[in-house]
């Protein structure tokens, strides 16, 4: 007897000690887990009431009923959903007492429907609990019947499909965008998804869609560009691209928008490339000047700053110099336009994407193994409809009209120009 007093205390200190570590590792989960111990009983109680009320109303006060049509009839073990949870339960039965035949109960068939069930298990997908890790999590009432992984991953699949729809068929028409950031991002060894973010003149940040490539082809990106067309992307004014040196992704830019588009390339991606032909020792001496140029607003002084490295370079290192040569006129793009001062911050790089792909990173971490196609775009479709609230005006958002005037007056003078050539 002393032996099993002295084991069950001992048991009891390592759920305490389990308990006090979850608390301490991982404070969050821990709440949830005693967020559902409290409101499941609560819940599981309220739906005892409501079914008995019903009965109540259908069969009278039990041992008082007789001028009621209907009987009761005992009570068989059921089930109904509380929150998110499957939880066993007595279900209270009705008869008719002229034809014998069961009376179902509304409020049993109601709660029997989840109604919230793939919108949780699809934010706690999202956010970290992966199927095998839900039941643990979430069920921890021992009145609940528990939730099979398969379950959980045919509502996951059910819910992140609604998701990928969604964005995929959502109307562009009603965005006034002027400006896309367009760049890829790696799911697996062979797999890159293309995301294009629009900024509309509000400066708000839309998440136009991606597409799923092997390579950042110019007949995928232009098939891409072609369906955000049939959704509704306005192109009858101009449009700031930027991108970083992707071949691929320019060809399809200058194939469907070829008299709307104005190009900003990387500043931060070209500097990069630039530097990487260079000795560690020509690095410190080379990027602080390139970056003193790319980020001066006069389209004149930043050329001219950029040329003297030029001639620089063509001393040290050949490649380096065709580096700088290839889209050497869309890096300035801004300056030329006459906006850098006021957009450059936000303009210049591809920060505004490379910022999304970092959010989408924290939610998709967790995934080991990519299965196939539909498995990659549910998640990331689901993760940017989820990201796309979070994200932040662009900074210098009041002065889009001035860059949208500045492409229009800019777009007149090139007309302008070829007409006098071709004349």
């Amino acid at each position: 007897m002393k032996k099993t007093v002295k084991n069950t205390g001992i048991r009891i200190k390592k759920k305490e000690a389990l308990r006090e570590k979850l608390r301490q590792e991982n404070p969050e989960e821990a709440a949830m887990i005693a967020t559902i111990q409290a409101l499941i009983p609560m819940g599981l109680q309220m739906v005892k009431e409501k079914l008995h009320a019903e009965v109540l109303r259908l069969a009278g006060p039990r041992y008082h009923n007789r001028d009621h049509e209907n009987g009761r009839h005992g009570s068989n073990p059921g089930s109904v959903y509380v929150y998110d949870q499957k939880v066993g339960t007595m279900v209270p039965r009705v008869r008719s007492k002229e034809t014998g035949e069961e009376v179902s109960l509304m409020s049993y068939a109601a709660f029997q429907e989840p109604t919230t069930i793939d919108t949780l298990t699809l934010n706690r997908m999202i956010h970290g609990i992966s199927t095998g890790n839900y039941q643990e999590t979430a069920l921890k009432v021992a009145e609940t019947m528990g939730m099979e992984r398969n379950s959980v991953s045919r509502r996951w699949i059910r819910s992140s499909a609604k998701k990928l729809q969604a964005l995929q068929e959502r109307d562009l028409s009603r965005y006034d965008i002027v400006a896309i950031f367009i760049d890829g991002k790696a799911f697996s060894r062979e797999k890159e998804m293309v995301v294009a973010v629009g900024v509309t003149l509000s400066g708000e940040k839309v998440i136009l869609g991606f597409v799923e490539t092997s390579s950042e082809n110019h007949r995928v990106i232009r098939q891409f560009f072609q369906g955000l067309k049939a959704r509704g992307l306005r192109v009858d004014k101009d449009i700031l691209f930027i991108m970083d040196g992707s071949k691929g992704i320019r060809k399809g830019v200058d194939e469907e928008f070829p008299e709307t588009a104005f190009v900003q390339r990387c500043t931060w991606h070209k500097r990069e490339d630039i530097l990487s032909y260079l000795s560690n020792a020509d690095k410190e001496r080379i990027r602080p000047r390139l970056q003193k140029a790319y980020e001066t607003s006069s389209y004149k002084e930043a050329k001219a700053a950029l040329k003297t490295i030029r001639a620089e370079l063509s001393r040290i290192n050949l490649s380096a110099v065709n580096s700088l040569d290839e889209g050497f006129e869309e890096t300035l793009t801004l300056q030329k336009l006459g906006v850098f001062e006021q957009l450059g911050t936000s303009f210049k790089t591809t920060n505004v994407i490379e910022n999304v792909n970092k959010l989408i990173e924290t939610k998709i971490s967790r995934v080991c193994y990519w299965k196939n196609s539909s498995q990659r775009q549910r998640w990331l479709g689901t993760v940017l409809w989820i990201v796309e609230p979070k994200l932040r005006t662009v900074k210098g958002y009041r002065y889009l009209p001035m860059l949208r005037s500045a492409m229009q007056r800019m777009n007149q003078k090139n007309q302008q120009t070829e007409l006098l050539m071709a004349a």
